[in-house]
């Protein structure tokens, strides 16, 4: 018989392994930077889509993230996780990204417009996505909350790291998480109620 392993058991040893490559990278591995890349990439394009970035430029906050940590590798001592390590070159490239285009503002172009018209559908009609309702609610949140709870739920820090890389106490964390938690419960409960009945019973066939 097969003893399953904790998640979060599976979590600590996925840590290991990704900071593992990160420092082997350091040492001037190639095939280790690869791996780490490809164990990061869908976490830390999750979280510069939450923390603001819009689809289209996610991909591109993601790379400029790798790139900057490929840059500072030689800094990287192991101290934290390399997964921590990362998210926190992440924040400073949405950080900047935000601050270049306030001074530079861009006009909206057809895939801004699409995004903006796929994320203005009434929620609950059938072959909505339900990802971009998600979006949409974690954008109501405040700054604070909505990285603490991305950090946490979505790209599963442990709560004492995601306090190092908001730069807060790790009781902070856990209130923001509790309050965003709150905040979206309460949020999809409205929704719901909000749903005329002959539209939740299409979504729902």
């Amino acid at each position: 018989m097969i003893t399953p392993v904790p998640s979060a058991a599976r979590e600590e040893t996925r840590d290991d392994s990704i900071t593992a490559w990160a420092l082997a990278a350091r040492g001037g591995d190639p095939d280790a930077f690869d791996l780490f890349v490809r164990a990061l990439h869908s976490d830390v394009r999750r979280y510069v889509r939450f923390l603001g970035a819009d689809p289209q430029s996610a991909e591109d906050l993601a790379q400029d993230t790798f790139l900057r940590a490929l840059g500072s590798l030689h800094l990287f001592e192991g101290r934290s996780s390399g997964r921590t390590w990362l998210m926190a070159i992440a924040r400073r490239a949405v950080i900047d990204s935000i601050r270049y285009a306030t001074s530079r503002p861009r006009l909206t172009d057809a895939h801004d417009w699409q995004s903006a018209a796929e994320r203005s559908q009434p929620r609950g009609l059938p072959g909505f996505d339900e990802g971009v309702a998600l979006v949409d609610l974690l954008d109501a949140l405040p700054d604070e909350r909505r990285e603490a709870f991305v950090l946490t739920q979505l790209v599963g820090l442990p709560y004492a790291e995601a306090a190092g890389v908001g730069d807060c106490a790790i009781g902070t964390v856990r209130s923001r998480v509790a309050r965003a938690r709150n905040a979206l419960i309460e949020a999809l409960d409205e929704a719901e109620r909000c749903i005329p009945p002959a539209v939740a019973a299409a979504a729902a066939a």
